[in-house]
């Protein structure tokens, strides 16, 4: 659909109910955070194998991604609960469409600066050490393996929160941003200049937070494109 110059951003739930709004962001998350899970997963599973071979109680590994994704899916609840929190804010303030999207660009301001903090650091280390993890992290059992699996879903939303929440503004069904955020969390995770991967994508969104601000129909404009 065409957008007019200074027309808002897409609605954060867009007219979705909480059940499919919940639904389409456990699928982002698997499209996104996937790719960056599958060495923590892999390394499970490998520990699991040897205390097999070792005579030892074996856990499968969809323990630990039940606890991961239990985690996402608290998040996606939060996500819906706030998102419909701002429309009616919104709403009831009657926000001009430059008003809402300079909110919109102060996500992204929001989402640069959060790339420099500490917990993204410390969140970011844990997500890149899948065996160092598990050595410090490890609990026995089915419900151990459950309460590992969220320990590290904890670290990886903590790690790329604002990163997902980029996709309010940007457009939630935009699959150019759903990609490229897909390729920033896992270079992030994977390659091993992360700490200046993370700073030069704190430039880019601080910069275009600050420019969507200043200048709110570029969001408009972005997000038709």
């Amino acid at each position: 659909m065409h957008r007019h110059p200074g027309s808002p951003m897409a609605s954060p739930t867009m007219g979705m109910q909480a059940p499919l709004f919940v639904a389409m962001w456990m699928v982002m998350t698997v499209a996104m955070m996937f790719p960056t899970a599958a060495p923590m997963l892999l390394t499970f599973h490998k520990t699991q194998e040897n205390k097999r071979r070792g005579g030892q109680a074996f856990v499968a590994t969809w323990a630990f991604l039940a606890g991961y994704m239990i985690v996402w899916l608290l998040s996606g609840v939060a996500a819906y609960i706030g998102a419909v929190a701002f429309e009616a804010f919104a709403s009831r303030a009657a926000f001009s469409a430059e008003t809402t999207n300079r909110f919109g660009g102060a996500i992204l301001f929001a989402a640069g600066l959060y790339q420099l903090t500490p917990i993204k650091d410390m969140c970011l280390s844990k997500c890149r050490t899948p065996l160092s993890f598990i050595m410090t992290s490890w609990r026995d059992g089915v419900m151990g393996a459950v309460q590992m699996g969220a320990i590290h879903g904890a670290y990886c939303l903590g790690c790329c929160w604002l990163l997902c929440a980029i996709m309010f503004p940007l457009g939630m069904m935009n699959l150019a941003v759903l990609a490229t955020v897909t390729v920033v969390v896992f270079a992030e995770k994977t390659l091993p200049q992360a700490r200046l991967l993370a700073q030069a994508t704190a430039v880019i969104l601080t910069v275009g937070g600050a420019l969507m601000i200043a200048a709110p129909d570029a969001l408009s404009t972005f997000v038709e494109g």
